[in-house]
C-alpha cells in the first residue's frame, strides 16, 4: 500500500519510500505532485496508487518468452530502416551512420564505427564564452603542418622549408619554437628556426630522404588529438541555457575527457567500446540503450518499448564486457549445441561437439523447436499429471 504524507509547513506532498516503484519513476511522481499546486492528500494518494498499479501491471508474467518478443519488437521495425548516412543533429558538415547500418554496428559490437564521432559538452566559462570554447576546440582538433603554414622543398640545398602563418599560430595557441621542437623530436633532425620560418633536411644529401621527410612531416600532429580530424562548434539551447557544444569527426574519448574545460559528466561518443574502457560496463550498457533508441527514433520508429532494448543491452554486457550478438559473441557461446548450430556454421559446431562429446540438455527455445518438443516457456513449462483420489475419481494435480 502506498502511503502519502502531506507537509502543511512547506505545502509540499511527499510519497513515502515504501512503494514498489523504481527510483526514476518515484522521482517522476515527486515532480508531478510538486508541480500540481493545491493537490490534496487524497489526490496525491490516488495518483501514487494509480502509478504503482500501472507499473505492476506492465511487469512481465512468469514464463513469458521475453527474448522472442524483444527480437520481434526490434526486428520488425528494423525492416523499415533506411540504408543511408545522415547529417548529425542538424550539423551539415558532419555525417554519421544512421538507419540499418548503425543498428547492425551496435548489435555486432563493432570495435570502430564507420563514422566515429564525439559530442563534447563544456563546463563553466568554456560553455558560454566563444574564445574559451575555441581553446578546447584547438586542444581536440588535430593540427597538421598544412594548417599552420606552407611547406616547400629546396632541392638545390636539400632543405625542407616551412613558412608559418603568425595569425594561425596565435589563433591555435602554439608558437614557432614549439613547432620546431616537435619536428626535431618526431623526425630526429636538427632545425633552424628564425621567426616564423623553419628549415631542416636529411643528414646526407638524398632526394629520396628529402621527400621522405616531407611525407613524415605531414603526418605529425602538432596540437590536438590525432584521431580527431575536425571539430564543429555550435551554440545550442539546452536546459541549463544557451551554451557551446562541440561535434567531432573521429573519436578518442579518453583523451578528450582529460582536456580542461570538457564536461566529462555529459560528453559522449558513438563508440561503445571506448565508453566501456573509460567509464565502465554500466555506462556502455546505457550507451547501447541510448544509441539503439536514438537510431530507431531517427527513423520515426520510437514506439519500440525501451525494455526490449534494455534486454538486448543486458545480454551484450552482463559478462562484464561488450559482446556482439552473433557467432563470435552471445549466439556462439550458448550452452546448447543445436542452438549454436542453428545460427551459423552448422557443420563446424556439430563436428566440434561430436569430437568433444558435448551433451545438449534441450533447455532453450531453438533446440526444442529443432527436435519437435514443446518449448519450456508459457504452457510448455507446465507439467500436468493425473492422480487418484481415495474415492476412486481422478483429478489433475
Amino acid at each position: 500500500m502506498t502511503e502519502v504524507a502531506y507537509d502543511v509547513d512547506d505545502d509540499t506532498i511527499a510519497v513515502v519510500e515504501d512503494t514498489n516503484l523504481p527510483r526514476r519513476l518515484k522521482d517522476e511522481v515527486y515532480e508531478t505532485l510538486e508541480a500540481r499546486e493545491g493537490a490534496t492528500v487524497e489526490e496525491a494518494d490516488e495518483l501514487a496508487k494509480a502509478v504503482e498499479t500501472r507499473y505492476l501491471d506492465t511487469r512481465v508474467d512468469p514464463l513469458d518468452p521475453v527474448g522472442t518478443v524483444s527480437a520481434q519488437s526490434i526486428g520488425e521495425p528494423g525492416t523499415q530502416l533506411t540504408m543511408n548516412t545522415f547529417h548529425y543533429a542538424g550539423v551539415a558538415e558532419i555525417d554519421v551512420t544512421q538507419g540499418l547500418p548503425r543498428l547492425i554496428e551496435l548489435v555486432d559490437a563493432r570495435k570502430t564505427p564507420d563514422t566515429p564521432m564525439m559530442t563534447i559538452y563544456l563546463e563553466d566559462e568554456y560553455a558560454t564564452e566563444r574564445e574559451k570554447a575555441h581553446e578546447v576546440v584547438w586542444n581536440i582538433e588535430a593540427t597538421g603542418i598544412l594548417a599552420l603554414g606552407d611547406v616547400s622543398t629546396n632541392v638545390a640545398d636539400m632543405r625542407v622549408q616551412i613558412s608559418l602563418n603568425k595569425d594561425t599560430l596565435d589563433e591555435r595557441l602554439i608558437t614557432a619554437e614549439e613547432v620546431a621542437e616537435i619536428i626535431e623530436d618526431s623526425l630526429d633532425v636538427s632545425t633552424n628556426q628564425q621567426g616564423t620560418n623553419i628549415e631542416f633536411g636529411p643528414e646526407e644529401p638524398s632526394y629520396r630522404d628529402l621527400l621522405q621527410l616531407v611525407e613524415e612531416l605531414r603526418e605529425i600532429t602538432f596540437k590536438g588529438i590525432e584521431e580527431v580530424s575536425r571539430v564543429v562548434i555550435r551554440r545550442e539551447e539546452l536546459e541549463e541555457g544557451e551554451e557551446f557544444v562541440l561535434y567531432t569527426e573521429g573519436s578518442a574519448f579518453g583523451d578528450a575527457l582529460d582536456i580542461e574545460g570538457v564536461d566529462a559528466s555529459r560528453s559522449t561518443c558513438n563508440n561503445i567500446h571506448e565508453i566501456n574502457r573509460n567509464l565502465g560496463i554500466e555506462a556502455a550498457r546505457e550507451a547501447i540503450i541510448e544509441e539503439t533508441n536514438n537510431t530507431l527514433a531517427e527513423q520515426g520508429l520510437d514506439d519500440v518499448n525501451v525494455r526490449h532494448l534494455m534486454l538486448v543491452a543486458d545480454m551484450m554486457s552482463n559478462r562484464g564486457e561488450v559482446e556482439s550478438i552473433g557467432r563470435h559473441g552471445i549466439s556462439g557461446s550458448k550452452e546448447s549445441v543445436l542452438a549454436r548450430a542453428a545460427f551459423e556454421v552448422t557443420v563446424n559446431h556439430l563436428l566440434n561437439a561430436a569430437i568433444h562429446g558435448e551433451v545438449d540438455d534441450l533447455d532453450g527455445v531453438t533446440e526444442n523447436v529443432i527436435v519437435g518438443k514443446p518449448i519450456k516457456l508459457g504452457t510448455g513449462d507446465v507439467d500436468l499429471r493425473m492422480g487418484s483420489t481415495t474415492s476412486g475419481n481422478s483429478q489433475a494435480d
